[in-house]
């Protein structure tokens, strides 16, 4: 009897030890799927009209997957991108800084060089993300250089497919074009709707990567001329006689589906609740007759893109973490592209180092309310002549109609610069300079500050420095 008691005890003590086992590796399990850096997925649309969403009241063009996003997340009514057109908002979002800092200021036109684009000097949100263990890709578009050095896969990106200039045909390419269709390295014919192939190319990157953190990169072109869509989107919208705007539709209806089965492929694998999703557009909509025009609108906004006037710098913006961040959310406060960055490295545990001199916010601490207040004191713009400083609800801007024209950005003149109250005056029609002269001097002084801090742009708009930019 005493023997078997003893036996008894030791099986106890066993089954009692090997339980604290179990519980302990479970414990160290859940530990480690909790500090999993989550998923990065950033998707921007090009030069899509803030009022073609259905969020933002569009009534011909349904949008039910971004409307959906926006719902389970965070919308932006007063976010903006710090250029007013497609490769200077890209340099900025890449490197979460003022793309003015090292002259980036235009999209690089003839007189930029075989090496224009985003300076070798510049490390890019890749660059970072893949230091820290992340599988980085980019499908879509680049537009930050062609060159070999300049190239996605020189500047953090481990897979490309898409191209490297400003703008594509959606149907057709030819390997042998100035232009083509780069898979890595590689040049490759078309091979479908160009808004269906970079989607499929997404869902299928996020089901071969899923067991491990990634950084998708998913630049559509969408909805950036040429004015192409298929049969399948277009028949979508017989009801809009005007052409145009009917093609528009069916672009921006095959961009919100892809938009779709990028998030059905995070949900069916089990990523929702580990991946920070960001969307928004590069810059406002082009509505006036020197940029290529694509059918968007940009209502009540007033300008377009290349044009500081909130129509070419505001833009829709949704930010998603399902399980770490408010659903179902509207906030008014200012952000810009510049923030993603920061936040994507919070997210990912990287600390961003004070050397980096980054002008982006990290804006989880804003958005789980452990800070209080608005992110950014002041927002600055500049693209040589056009100017504009957000600060508050106020708003001093001087901007044109007509052609890019290259100025002297080291002596700018101010004279003429108009303010708005922003919170009453989204339109930008009531200006409020002849009443409020203190506040007119109070913000050229900030903008004027913050000017002479910023480089020499590189180059010019343009062939010789001068005219209209085509994209």
């Amino acid at each position: 009897m005493r023997t078997e008691s003893v036996m008894q005890h030791l099986q106890r003590r066993l089954a009692i030890l090997a339980g604290a086992v179990a519980t302990v590796l479970a414990s160290a399990g859940a530990v480690s799927a909790q500090s999993r850096p989550p998923n990065i997925v950033m998707i921007v649309g090009d030069d899509m009209g803030y009022a073609d969403i259905g969020i933002h009241g569009s009534k011909d063009i349904p949008t039910p997957n971004i409307d959906a996003l926006a719902r389970a997340g965070i919308r932006f009514t007063d976010a903006y991108v710090t250029g007013p057109h497609c490769s200077p908002t890209r340099a900025g979002l890449l490197t979460g800084r003022y793309q003015q800092r090292f002259g980036h200021e235009v999209n690089m036109g003839a007189g930029s060089g075989p090496n224009g684009g985003l300076p070798l000097g510049e490390t890019t949100m890749a660059d970072r993300l893949k230091a820290a263990g992340y599988r980085t890709a980019l499908f879509g578009k680049w537009h930050l250089g062609s060159a070999e050095q300049l190239h996605p896969l020189s500047r953090g990106f481990d897979e490309f497919y898409g191209f490297l200039g400003g703008e594509h045909s959606y149907f057709e390419s030819s390997p042998s074009g100035t232009n083509p269709l780069m898979d890595d390295r590689n040049r490759v014919e078309a091979s479908g709707y160009l808004t269906d192939v970079l989607t499929d190319r997404a869902v299928a990157f996020i089901k071969r990567e899923k067991a491990r953190p990634f950084f998708l990169y998913l630049a559509y072109n969408a909805v950036h001329t040429p004015m192409h869509a298929p049969e399948k989107y277009l028949v979508r919208f017989k009801g809009i006689a005007d052409e145009q705007r009917r093609t528009y539709a069916a672009m921006m209806s095959a961009m919100d589906d892809g938009i779709g089965r990028t998030l059905d492929a995070l949900r069916s694998e089990g990523l929702e609740e580990d991946s920070l999703v960001f969307f928004f557009s590069d810059n406002g909509g082009p509505t006036m007759p020197t940029t290529t025009i694509n059918g968007s609108t940009n209502t009540p906004l007033r300008g377009s893109k290349r044009q500081t006037w909130e129509g070419g710098i505001r833009v829709p913006f949704i930010i998603r973490w399902k399980g770490r961040l408010a659903e179902q959310k509207i906030d008014s406060r200012p952000i810009i592209q510049l923030d993603v960055l920061p936040t994507a490295l919070a997210a990912a545990g990287v600390e961003s180092k004070a050397e980096w001199k980054l002008d982006g916010v990290n804006l989880l601490p804003y958005l789980t309310g452990k800070l209080n207040g608005t992110p950014h004191e002041a927002l600055y713009w500049r693209l040589f002549a056009h100017m504009a400083i957000r600060k508050g609800p106020w708003k001093l801007v001087k901007s044109a109609e007509g052609p890019l024209l290259d100025t002297d950005t080291s002596n700018p003149d101010l004279s003429g610069a108009q303010l708005f109250n922003l919170v009453d005056d989204i339109g930008e029609k009531n200006d409020l300079a002849p009443a409020h002269p203190e506040k007119v001097k109070e913000l050229a002084d900030d903008w004027l500050r913050w000017s002479k801090e910023m480089a020499k742009p590189l180059w010019g708009p343009g062939a010789g420095g001068r005219g209209a930019m085509p994209h």
